[in-house]
């Protein structure tokens, strides 16, 4: 069966904007700078059901939401205190690593050198079925020279466990060449960047079927600085 994923920076108060992205009809929502749901009442309280939320401040942390007919399952990957990554197991047939890199007070490894550490501690649990979704705050363009944990690094290191990046394998644009930017500084339409990705296994997706998305920046940049991610992959349950 094919399952609808959506990766939105919601850009904070994500229970005044919900509504927006259950629009798409998605079936896996991960949502970057979101509230924790325990802590809020009304409407947002009533949909988030069937949820997993991680962060330092219950303003703005990182969730996936999921409709209630998922499994959705936590999963006890040690994060070592990196930020923020939240990875879960949906219906026993897939792992779904949830991503918004942080600076995390790291003067060495921030941003994407949080999720190369990442990387470095769990590469192996990799072997299965897996997706890896998110902001990652990350591009080529600003890959600097002595590092080895580079954005460019980091694809590396996913290709070496079949892993690519949707956008790039369904367009068929390089890394730092992207013609849809997922993020617009300051909301300014001249400032865009691609910072937002999902990376999956080979058997999870197929160009031929499977769609990935970009919207509006024109319609979304009411709501955030980012632009939602939608894509959908090949699962089955086990």
């Amino acid at each position: 069966m094919n399952m609808k994923i959506v990766t939105w920076n919601c850009n904070g108060a994500f229970r005044k904007k919900f509504r927006e992205v259950e629009k798409l009809d998605a079936d896996l929502y991960i949502i970057q700078e979101c509230e924790n749901p325990e802590f809020v009442i009304g409407e947002f309280k009533d949909w988030a059901t069937n949820y997993r939320w991680i962060g330092t401040n219950k303003n703005r942390g990182l969730a996936i939401f999921a409709t209630k007919e998922i499994d959705l399952i936590s999963l006890d990957w040690a994060s070592n205190n990196l930020e923020l990554f939240l990875p879960v197991r949906i219906n026993n047939s897939f792992n779904l690593i949830g991503v918004w890199t942080k600076q995390a007070n790291s003067p060495t490894f921030a941003y994407i050198g949080q999720l190369w550490k990442y990387l470095s501690l769990h590469k192996s649990k990799f072997a299965e079925p897996t997706i890896l979704c998110g902001d990652f705050n990350s591009n080529k363009i600003w890959d600097v020279w002595d590092r080895w944990w580079n954005h460019s690094d980091v694809v590396r290191e996913l290709e070496q466990v079949n892993m690519s990046s949707l956008y790039h394998r369904a367009t068929g644009e390089l890394q730092g060449e992207e013609s849809k930017p997922t993020f617009f500084l300051q909301k300014k339409l001249e400032k865009p960047y691609h910072i937002d990705y999902a990376f999956a296994t080979d058997d999870l997706f197929d160009c031929n079927e499977n769609v990935v998305e970009l919207f509006s920046p024109q319609e979304w940049l009411k709501f955030s600085d980012h632009i939602p991610l939608v894509f959908t992959i090949n699962a089955r349950k086990n």
